[in-house]
């Protein structure tokens, strides 16, 4: 972690604390805006090949994509995770563009090129849907970390089928987990200011933290799915992954890797032949 990364961390650390001896709910609220916050915004230094550039419109945000090989009858719509940008999956849509695909990528809300500071599973769900809506149909699928779990909840909207095919690759699987490590990160301990953050949760979505899970919404979710997993994956833990793969769905396929851990595993030479074999 860079030092400007640390100093950063230390100051929400100690802004939640602060607040936390005035108002529960204030440094709840903080926290939910760190949570959303990806500390970059990462760009390509290059434009894209064989690209165009797209867009649409998304809570009064602008929303970037790109576009290759257009126009064909089957599409690939490509998600990235938190803290991350279209861009770093280049490589997938040139190897989909040999299948004959072609392709979609955007920034997530407050990601790359696109607008906003802030953004959350809802949010990057809504922009899935409007990508479906505007660029669609799509019959294939690639999603990365915090991309996986918004579109698990996107396809439960969408009536699925066999057809459809859909690759996970280390995939977000349990928010509950993930609100738990950056609790652990930014060292809060007053259970006030965890139950104070749950509510917010509630608030804002209706659902309880717990609802927001992968585990929960394959039950819902009919498309033909690859999986690909690390063991050694800190950031979506495959303990979590595990559970879903006990369940034993007959239309999920799982891939456990070793030693790729949560990033290196989509730049895999491996992996990438076994998404686009899938695909």
């Amino acid at each position: 972690m860079k030092l400007s990364q640390r100093l950063g961390i230390t100051y929400i650390q100690t802004k939640i604390k602060l607040l936390s001896l005035i108002s529960e709910k204030k440094a709840a609220q903080k926290a939910f805006e760190a949570f959303g916050t990806p500390y970059k915004k990462w760009v390509p230094k290059n434009p894209l090949k064989n690209t165009e550039e797209i867009e649409l419109v998304l809570n009064n945000k602008k929303i970037a994509g790109y576009r290759w090989n257009h126009p064909q009858q089957k599409k690939a719509l490509i998600l990235h995770g938190f803290g991350s940008a279209a861009y770093k999956f280049e490589e997938y849509a040139s190897l989909l563009t040999v299948k004959g695909y072609e392709i979609l990528a955007f920034d997530a809300p407050a990601h790359g090129d696109s607008e906003g500071n802030t953004t959350n599973v809802i949010e990057y769900c809504e922009m899935i849907e409007e990508v479906m809506k505007v660029y669609g149909p799509v019959d294939g699928f690639i999603a990365h970390s915090f991309g996986g779990i918004a579109l698990s909840l996107a396809l439960e909207k969408i009536p699925g089928n066999k057809k459809t095919k859909v690759v996970f690759i280390a995939p977000a699987t349990e928010t509950t987990s993930a609100v738990n490590d950056a609790f652990n990160m930014l060292k809060i301990k007053n259970k006030k200011v965890r139950t104070a953050f749950e509510n917010l949760i509630l608030e804002v979505s209706g659902k309880n933290t717990a609802w927001f899970s992968m585990r929960r919404a394959m039950n819902n979710i009919a498309a033909s799915v690859l999986w690909i997993h690390d063991e050694d994956d800190t950031i979506t833990p495959w303990a979590d992954a595990e559970k879903v793969k006990t369940d034993n769905h007959p239309n999920i396929k799982f891939i456990v890797t070793k030693g790729l851990g949560h990033s290196k595993i989509y730049h895999d030479k491996t992996v990438k032949e076994q998404v686009i074999k899938f695909l």
